[in-house]
């Protein structure tokens, strides 16, 4: 009969990983990212409309804002952020089971 406290005794024992060390997930990042692009483009609508109600050579600024800012938003919505935490630990692969005197 095998001595089954064996199996246990071998095995490495790897430290425990909290849920607050992941990485963001690929679902939370793309709404972070959509709602930066809405609030860009919030803020360009503000701008067409300021354009219908600024007078003279201040209706240059939000009429720039207006052209600008979808360049920028969408270089800013595409933008993957890649935060370097810690590394994720991966379950690793099973061990293969060695006894003591050498025989499998």
């Amino acid at each position: 009969m095998r001595n089954v406290e064996s199996y246990h005794s071998e095995v490495p024992s790897q430290p425990s990983s909290a849920i607050t060390s992941l990485p963001m997930s690929p679902d939370e990042e793309r709404k972070v990212r959509m709602v930066r692009y809405a609030t860009a483009m919030g803020i360009r609508m503000i701008c067409i409309g300021a354009c219908f109600i600024v007078p003279g050579w201040w209706l240059l600024i939000p009429a720039l804002g207006a052209v600008v800012l979808p360049y920028f938003a969408v270089i800013a919505a595409n933008t993957v952020v890649n935060r370097s935490g810690p590394a994720v630990e991966r379950p690793g692969a099973l061990l293969p089971y060695v006894s003591r005197d050498g025989a499998s």
